[in-house]
């Protein structure tokens, strides 16, 4: 009898909520203040160049909805809750901005620059939603190129979300990713 709980509180709150309304969800960039553009000056340091040639997301998350797991082997991809972008984009641009914040002195962007000595580091993300029992998982590997060397971390972290909703998921998910996004700049200094 227990069993069958979940599955009638989801075909209530799906009768309730019958609304073809759709919502268009952007990761926001957290805690981030401008960072001040480099200056060329004679005679300065050359900077270190970081291309973030690719961030990748697994199948089941390249879809426009977001994805919440309703059981250990069960995912919903959401209908009406949908991501404004593509979501390896919104990855890609949050993390570049993140690592321009927490680099400096290096040139971090999404287009490859001009030198052939320049860092470069894809990832690939594996797990990047909400769970039944109120955690947030964000989880993956990445991939460092620098100086013909080649170092690979996964990650894999899990968030309580503090609040119901996909307003918080979408919130818990960019907090999540700011920190991956600190771990990879602290691995690349």
């Amino acid at each position: 009898m227990m069993k069958w709980i979940p599955v009638v509180l989801v075909l209530f709150l799906s009768a309730c909520s019958s609304s073809n309304e759709k919502t268009y969800y952007q990761l926001p960039v957290l805690s981030s203040t401008p960072v001040a553009g480099s200056t060329m000056t004679s005679g300065s340091t050359a900077q270190r160049h970081l291309w973030v040639e690719r961030v990748s997301v697994a199948d089941y998350l390249a879809g426009t909805g977001l994805v919440y797991q309703t059981n250990d082997v069960q995912y919903t991809l959401t209908q009406n809750n949908l991501w404004a972008s593509p979501l390896d984009q919104q990855l890609q641009q949050s993390l570049v901005t993140y690592l321009r914040r927490d680099l400096p002195g290096f040139l971090v962007s999404s287009q490859a620059g001009g030198s052939d000595d320049q860092d470069v580091l894809n990832v690939n993300v594996t797990g990047f939603h909400g769970r039944y029992d109120g955690i947030v998982v964000v989880s993956g590997s990445w991939t460092l190129t620098h100086a013909g060397q080649t170092v690979q971390r996964d990650f894999a972290l899990n968030l309580k979300q503090n609040e119901d909703g996909y307003d918080a998921l979408v919130r818990t998910l960019a907090t999540g990713w700011q920190q991956e996004a600190g771990q990879i700049a602290s691995q690349i200094r």
